[in-house]
């Protein structure tokens, strides 16, 4: 089999979709996500990439807080929209049913299985977004998502994102087909 170069500018892996809230000028907006992860654990760190033209951008700087609010597929509607259009133009807030994280003014959203509210720690400015790293204060969830006390990847039914080819598509998350930690004992030397 032989390699070919192909785009280096495409980002082939699947990412999970997020809905990122902040208040605007007191205001809860929101808008679509895949640039994000967790990049420490002790404290607990997940950074965004954020275009600086977003008008969600301006109520992070403005409040130094930020939420992610993970959809399940029964949401890809409203989450594709509130990446179509922007908090400038359009009340999004009216789309869900929004809660408060009750330490800090963040807005959440009451339809996503999980809701992340974060304290901003840093911001890197690149050349058109900044990163933004953030402290996961808080983390809501229902029972309903749960199996053991943990959350369920089947029962939570998150959207999940690819765009390997010139066009992204959402898809949800496939069967599972290994235990993490587990599976590789089977392969020998």
């Amino acid at each position: 089999m032989t390699k070919i170069e192909i785009n280096p500018s495409i980002a082939p892996f699947p990412k999970p979709t997020a809905l990122l809230g902040s208040l605007v000028e007191g205001i809860p907006n929101f808008m679509d996500i895949v640039w994000l992860n967790r990049v420490n654990r002790s404290p607990n760190i997940w950074v965004v990439s954020v275009n600086k033209k977003h008008h969600t951008m301006k109520g992070i700087q403005e409040t130094g807080w930020f939420s992610l609010n993970f959809p399940n597929t029964s949401l890809v509607e409203k989450t594709d929209y509130c990446g179509l259009v922007s908090g400038r133009d359009v009340d999004k807030s009216e789309l869900f049913q929004v809660f408060y994280d009750p330490e800090e003014n963040v807005p959440l959203i009451k339809e996503c299985p999980v809701c992340v509210s974060c304290a901003v720690t840093q911001y890197v400015e690149l050349p058109d977004h900044f990163v933004v790293f953030g402290e996961v204060k808080h983390v809501y969830s229902e029972e309903q998502f749960l199996t053991d006390g943990a959350l369920d990847s089947e029962k939570m039914d998150l959207i999940i994102f690819t765009r390997p080819g010139p066009i992204g598509n959402y898809w949800s998350l496939g069967k599972k087909i290994g235990k993490a930690w587990s599976i590789g004992k089977n392969v020998s030397e």
